[in-house]
């Protein structure tokens, strides 16, 4: 894979093959020992939406000429984060849940241990892969730019962690909205909008206006991203959903369903999807595999 196209009318489908494609070249770089190689194989490659990816190249073709090993070392990197998050919340200490994208979960195939290891080594692959000169052709990207995406999907990971805190305490408790958003803005939506500014830096400076609409799209995207999630626990089915559905009930999960009933959460989705794509019209028409992304998200069913 040399390239990447700007627009393509299956913008989702198109980033999953490049992802799967990119991922897999990033994980023959790193020699691991067994069982821990096959669990992070396990953990990385059986599929997902690659939500994150997807935005990565979208925003990249916002720019006519990109540099987009940038780009792709951002992808990869922030789904290997995102892979390492599910593993973890997996576990029998977190979410105690047995089926991922409708495979047994990393504990369940290879040991508490070795699912938990091979969370932490994502985590560090992660880093390294966007240090790294992995896909470079003739253009190298410059060293602030790479300093500034570590620092974003360092942020961002940080603030997950705290998110999934705040999360498992909430259960079982009554909540409002503000402290609700709280949990879902670090926990989902951080790494969402680390996606989108990960690539964004390579095209844009300092305060530019771009960046800043980006970040509100990213905003906006993420929390919709949750509470879609929360929704789609309730009305989909776990063959559907890859995972076990109406899990949030039973472990009292804090969900905007709960909070706000299921027709007021669904509204509140469309809502936070609109506040997304208002964001993206300072592109004037330039963002359209933004846009595309954005309204699967709304209507997805898993």
């Amino acid at each position: 894979m040399t390239s990447i196209s700007p627009v393509n009318s299956n913008i989702l489908s198109t980033a999953q093959e490049r992802i799967q494609q990119d991922l897999q070249i990033a994980l023959d770089a790193f020699a691991l020992p067994e069982p821990l190689k096959s669990a992070v194989h396990h953990a990385v490659m059986l599929g997902g939406k690659r939500v994150r990816p997807a935005l990565c190249y979208a925003v990249a073709a916002l720019a006519e000429n990109p540099n987009y090993a940038a780009a792709r070392r951002a992808a990869v990197a922030v789904e290997l984060i995102h892979c390492y998050s599910l593993a973890h919340d997996d576990l029998p200490c977190m979410d105690n849940d047995l089926l991922r994208r409708g495979q047994p979960t990393c504990h369940v195939a290879f040991g508490e241990d070795t699912a938990l290891l091979a969370g932490d080594i994502l985590q560090s692959m992660a880093f390294e892969v966007l240090g790294s000169r992995l896909f470079d052709q003739q253009n190298s990207v410059d060293a602030s730019i790479v300093l500034r995406q570590m620092q974003i999907l360092a942020t961002s990971s940080s603030k997950m962690v705290c998110g999934q805190v705040l999360d498992l305490q909430a259960e079982g408790k009554s909540i409002d909205q503000a402290a609700l958003e709280n949990i879902h803005r670090n926990k989902t939506g951080a790494l969402i909008q680390a996606a989108i500014l990960m690539a964004a830096v390579t095209l844009f400076k300092g305060t530019d206006p771009a960046l800043v609409q980006l970040r509100q799209f990213g905003q906006s995207l993420g929390l919709a991203f949750q509470v879609q999630d929360d929704i789609l626990d309730i009305i989909s089915s776990t063959e559907t959903l890859g995972k076990t559905a109406g899990k949030d009930q039973q472990v009292q999960k804090s969900t905007y369903p709960a909070l706000m009933g299921l027709e007021a959460a669904q509204a509140y989705a469309k809502s936070l999807h609109d506040q997304a794509l208002a964001a993206l019209t300072h592109f004037s028409g330039a963002a359209t595999d933004l846009e595309q992304i954005t309204q699967f998200l709304l209507r997805r069913k898993n």
